[in-house]
């Protein structure tokens, strides 16, 4: 007898029954003089990395504002996924920044407005290697964004994976059961997108093997793993006189309830 064949089973059963979950409702936003920018290359991509932002609102009262850098492609569903965006957001309790009334494709110098405008402490965006081309892109646009700011501008710029695991991530932070059902939650509100495609009930198992890679790659290889059930990882470093600067002497393990967190951030 396999004694964990009982346990892949229930594993497989739970994904299968949770794809029919339904859910509603909305967070009040948090207003915030320190605000977080979380440039989105198409409406989910915030929830999907959306860990970090979210534990940044409830633990340390800063103001979560999404900006999609895209609605995607088709242009069909462009409306449709501006819809379910509002709905993911506001169930998160997050704002989010439109620069038109359009289904926008932001330019650097939209993104240049954005920061000189909102001023925000932490910025959210993708690698530079997050394989998918508008994931990339969207890194260097805000780049590029960056590089075209007076050079007293700063901000901690928090880089997120998905699609491609970056090599060096320095910062692993822990999620418990409720913090990813709420992103599990949020991620099924966008709802064309996860009828095609049930990657929302996926999310518990990528941010499983988070601990995983993240127990060496942030830890250090060969320490110990931290005894966390879920995880995501990300990069931090700071924007400062023009260009990237290393913050973190080590890589950083944030615990939940951890005070390093506030001390980061």
């Amino acid at each position: 007898m396999n004694p964990y064949l009982e346990f892949v089973k229930n594993i497989e059963a739970g994904v299968s029954a949770a794809k029919g979950g339904v859910v509603s409702g909305r967070m009040e936003p948090v207003v915030s003089a320190s605000k977080v920018l979380v440039f989105s290359p198409h409406p989910d991509d915030e929830c999907i990395t959306g860990l970090l932002p979210l534990r940044l609102m409830r633990e340390a009262g800063k103001q979560i504002i999404n900006v999609p850098v895209t609605f995607g492609s088709n242009l069909e569903r462009q409306a449709g996924r501006a819809k379910e965006l509002e709905d993911a957001c506001a169930y998160l309790g997050w704002h989010i920044h439109r620069a038109s009334d359009g289904f926008q494709n932001l330019t650097a110098d939209d993104v240049v407005k954005i920061l000189t405008g909102l001023k925000p402490d932490i910025i959210f965006i993708p690698h530079s290697n997050d394989w998918n081309s508008r994931h990339i892109s969207t890194h260097h646009l805000v780049v590029e964004a960056l590089e075209k700011l007076p050079a007293d501008f700063s901000c901690t710029v928090v880089e997120s994976e998905y699609w491609g695991a970056m090599d060096d991530p320095n910062l692993m932070v822990e999620a418990d059961a409720e913090l990813v059902a709420d992103l599990v939650a949020a991620i099924s509100l966008h709802a064309e997108e996860v009828a095609r495609n049930p990657y929302h009930v996926l999310l518990p198992a990528w941010m499983q093997d988070n601990v995983r890679r993240g127990g060496e790659l942030v830890g250090g290889q060969g320490g110990a793993v931290p005894d966390f059930s879920f995880a995501t990882l990300y990069r931090l470093r700071v924007w400062k006189g023009g260009g990237f600067v290393d913050c973190l002497e080590n890589g950083t393990v944030v615990p939940l309830g951890a005070e390093n967190l506030k001390e980061i951030f």
